[in-house]
């Protein structure tokens, strides 16, 4: 029986085999993830309806199961509309639940463009694909390792 709160069971065995420097990416629902994704990498959908699930409810349950040593987001250009805005409110959700978790990881934004391209890579593990209407909502974590 699980103890920690991710009880999916394709997400908890993509995790199990994942390793060290392995990449998750929490998708809102903007995300092209169908595209936008490394060799290795698989899609778990979970975008049941607009605004369910959230990247904040997939990012709480992931943390409690595997340690996360660098947590990015996708950077807005400064070109785009919505850069005038400053951060996107979801952030200061994901240092919350960071912090909730007890994880030290700072968010480190990575613009637009070599974001995709980070997920691209061959470490890219899992999307989890979210109905998350907020926007700039993707987080890419990259897995630590377990310690003593």
């Amino acid at each position: 029986m699980l103890k920690h709160t991710l009880i999916h069971p394709e997400i908890n065995a993509i995790l199990g085999r994942a390793g060290h420097h392995s990449r998750v990416l929490i998708a809102d629902g903007n995300y092209p993830a169908a595209t936008k994704k490394g060799p290795n990498a698989q899609v778990i959908s979970l975008n049941l309806s607009p605004g369910c699930v959230t990247v904040v409810q997939v990012l709480r349950a992931i943390l409690s199961a595997v340690p996360v040593d660098i947590v990015n987001t996708m950077g807005i250009p400064p070109e785009d509309p919505y850069a005038k805005f400053g951060e996107p409110p979801c952030w200061a959700e994901f240092r919350k639940v960071l912090s909730e978790a007890g994880n030290a990881a700072t968010l480190e934004p990575i613009q637009k463009w070599d974001f995709y391209k980070a997920v691209e890579s061959a470490d890219h593990v899992l999307t989890v694909q979210t109905g998350d209407q907020a926007l700039w909502a993707n987080v890419l974590l990259t897995l630590g390792c377990r310690t003593a």
